[in-house]
């Protein structure tokens, strides 16, 4: 089921009424809500509703005896619950990779046989709600959160707006409004509606057009396209990405505020950043936080010296590559990251540690925005490619088939170049509009809203594509 449908708005129609009835007459209104998301998310395959409910009873029976048992105890037990956590995740989204990997090693070493390959079917947003089970033991073994009732529990996994494709919400971040959510305000309202009119406009307008017009096609058959057409769709692809997923959580945020809860922030314009640091603290910060936090600092972070720092951060950043997919374009895409990480983080000490005046001119930050989007960039070549062979392939004719393209059109890069300027306003200038939004009276924001829909639905092209994320 996907937010920018008719299913879905027949959906929200009538769970959106229930949900606040039930709210104000009894504890009804859980099982409603874990009901609903259930069905939410059976919608694509009512069988992985019951991968879910498994994840939930197993991960519950973890915490509780966490805290029941000796100190002696626990690790163990932590240590089973990320083993389980990961193996729902090994068995759905890397079965195929590491046999596959396991049958070219051992044709290489002239074993004969092979291992057999079976079709297993990748549950939508599998690695969210598994991240977001092992936040809750994890935070319940440091001691930072209190286990909660297994209703509960099962809502905070499973609730419909963050379930397919994030945030990642914490346990400690949503558990404690379970108690009381809070009925939104008008303006509360108003916001709410603001975000889900946005991320409507990124998904349907932006990043669908962008995705059929040149993404697509390019990356489909390099080898038939020019560099013209090459860069456009690098370029287009990092615009749609961004407008597809930040579109994403908009909606995510915004509805989950109609319902009376507040998730965490998860894009802050990461195409201004000025190193990569900056991009990671601004991309998917809900993820960035979670590596940081559950892996890199697990990891040692940068406790354990200069040589075992930069290990950490390239190991994190390349297993935070495989978390987004089993294929060797995803581990190189964490690898340049990481490897990236670590090169600033070198230098930085490098700088810090020198006598010498470093670089300095007014607009110094504008060439590293511009050095650092065209590194983010690159690497996306590796996330969309289907095969590391087919990125050869992008990154080399980007390079050598100077010739004209159909596809490289103005219309595209004036699109491109409008999105990217967007990234450059300040903040306060959405904060404004948002405001300016719901000072309108009721009538007029209801007229406004429609308007936007028409607008957006004219300009949107026929049907809605999924959101990417919801492969991972």
């Amino acid at each position: 089921m996907l937010f920018p449908t008719l299913t879905f708005a027949v959906f929200f129609v009538i769970v959106y009424p229930i949900y606040w009835f039930l709210r104000e007459r009894g504890s009804g209104w859980k099982i409603f809500i874990l009901a609903a998301s259930y069905l939410f998310y059976g919608a694509w395959d009512w069988r992985f509703v019951f991968l879910i409910i498994l994840s939930t009873v197993v991960n519950q029976e973890f915490a509780l005896r966490l805290g029941r048992s000796a100190e002696r105890h626990k690790r163990a037990l932590l240590i089973g619950a990320i083993v389980f956590n990961l193996g729902i995740l090994g068995l759905f989204k890397y079965y195929g990779f590491f046999i596959e990997s396991l049958n070219a090693l051992l044709r290489t070493l002239g074993v004969g046989g092979r291992l057999p390959l079976l079709e297993i079917i990748v549950p939508v947003g599998v690695s969210f709600f598994t991240f977001q089970a092992i936040t809750y033991v994890v935070d319940i073994y440091r001691g930072q959160l209190a286990r909660s009732s297994v209703l509960d529990f099962a809502i905070y996994l499973a609730f419909f707006p963050h379930l397919v494709a994030g945030p990642i919400v914490r346990a400690g971040e949503f558990l404690p409004q379970l108690k009381a959510p809070q009925v939104p305000t008008q303006r509360q309202a108003s916001g709410a509606a603001f975000l889900i009119l946005g991320g409507l406009f990124k998904k349907v307008v932006i990043a669908s057009n962008l995705g059929s017009a040149i993404v697509d096609p390019v990356f489909a058959a390099p080898s038939q396209h020019s560099a013209p057409e090459i860069l456009l769709a690098i370029y287009a692809y990092a615009i749609q990405i961004y407008a597809d997923f930040s579109g994403y959580t908009d909606m995510a945020i915004g509805i989950a505020l109609l319902f009376g809860f507040t998730f965490p922030q998860n894009f802050d314009r990461p195409y201004a950043a000025a190193s990569l640091q900056e991009f990671w603290r601004r991309w998917h910060m809900t993820l960035s936080r979670w590596l940081r936090d559950y892996l890199y600092i697990a990891l040692g972070g940068n406790r354990r010296g200069r040589l075992l720092t930069y290990r950490n951060l390239v190991l994190t950043m390349v297993l935070g590559g495989l978390w987004h997919g089993a294929a060797t374009t995803f581990i190189a895409w964490g690898l340049f990251h990481g490897v990236g990480l670590a090169i600033e983080r070198w230098w930085g000490e490098r700088r810090a540690a020198s006598t010498e005046p470093g670089l300095s001119f007014a607009g110094q930050i504008w060439v590293q925005r511009f050095l650092i989007f065209h590194l983010v960039c690159i690497a996306w070549v590796l996330f969309r490619a289907s095969s590391f062979d087919r990125a050869l392939t992008i990154y080399w004719r980007a390079l050598t088939a100077w010739e004209p393209g159909p596809l490289a059109s103005s219309n595209l890069a004036l699109v491109i170049g409008g999105m990217l300027a967007l990234q450059f306003i300040p903040p306060n200038v959405g904060r404004s509009l948002e405001e300016a939004f719901a000072e309108l009276p009721l009538v007029a924001q209801g007229a406004l809203i429609g308007i936007i829909m028409a607008i957006i639905f004219a300009l949107g092209p026929r049907g809605v594509a999924p959101f990417i994320y919801y492969q991972f």
